[in-house]
């Protein structure tokens, strides 16, 4: 090959643009980690209301390394998750020192079990919370069924005046809910046709439940576990004794 002057220059001319080629990357390495490419402005957007602020610059400042060009966008998209109340994040670089964070937060819907809350979309996570919120129990794995089966049942109590303050789903698949206000009143739908169900005993309130109420016997429950109608339970209510013709 050394006696081949067109094969000496094939290689001449490769291990040239090698070297090019690994000085450049090196020279590009070496320019883009210089301080003037360090993320100076760091703004933070969204309709916050339940987000600590203080949380995000604590994680921008302890857990995001690199520059414009050398942060890991995904990385830091998972830091910033795990600050309480953050449901989603969308991060873009602006040029030439400009990181933009837009967070989207969680918007509670209910408490979940013991210690968690779910959001609209039927997620569950972990923050703290003072405002009144529903309760749902149910089985891990429910929170969506139960936030749609919620929004549901709402609209058809809502006819009657009557709001949901808990909401329960057994591990067999039974539903049963408690109104908000007080006194409160514990309606047992079972597992088959809970919201025709519901909607059969909102088309009656009035007349039956509602009427009861307005005597002054207040009603504890109502079972709607029943084909063609359904039982209520009103505490010390005793009927009258018919008179006997004379």
């Amino acid at each position: 090959m050394w006696d081949n002057l067109r094969q000496l220059t094939t290689v001449t001319v490769a291990v040239a643009l090698l070297a090019l080629a690994l000085l450049c990357w090196g020279a590009a390495a070496w320019a883009v980690r210089q301080p003037v490419f360090a993320l100076r402005h760091i703004v933070i957007a969204g309709n916050l209301s339940q987000v600590n602020p203080a949380n995000l610059e604590a994680v921008v400042r302890e857990e995001l390394r690199g520059n414009f060009f050398t942060m890991q966008l995904a990385d830091a998209r998972t830091s910033l998750q795990r600050v309480p109340w953050v449901r989603g994040v969308a991060l873009r670089r602006q040029w030439p020192n400009r990181l933009e964070i837009l967070v989207t937060e969680h918007t509670p819907l209910a408490r979940w079990n013991d210690n968690a809350l779910v959001n609209k979309e039927g997620e569950v996570f972990i923050a703290d919370y003072d405002g009144e919120l529903p309760q749902f129990t149910g089985p891990e794995g429910a929170a969506g069924e139960m936030s749609a089966r919620f929004v549901e049942f709402g609209a058809a109590l809502e006819r009657a005046g009557l709001a949901i303050g808990e909401m329960r789903l057994s591990a067999r698949g039974g539903w049963e809910l408690k109104t908000a206000a007080e006194p409160s009143l514990t309606i047992a739908l079972g597992r088959s046709d809970p919201v025709e169900r519901l909607s059969r005993f909102v088309r009656f309130y009035a007349r039956t439940v509602g009427a009861l109420a307005r005597a002054g016997n207040r009603v504890e429950s109502a079972d709607l576990r029943y084909r063609n109608g359904f039982a209520a339970r009103v505490p010390g209510f005793r009927e009258r004794a018919t008179k006997k013709a004379a």
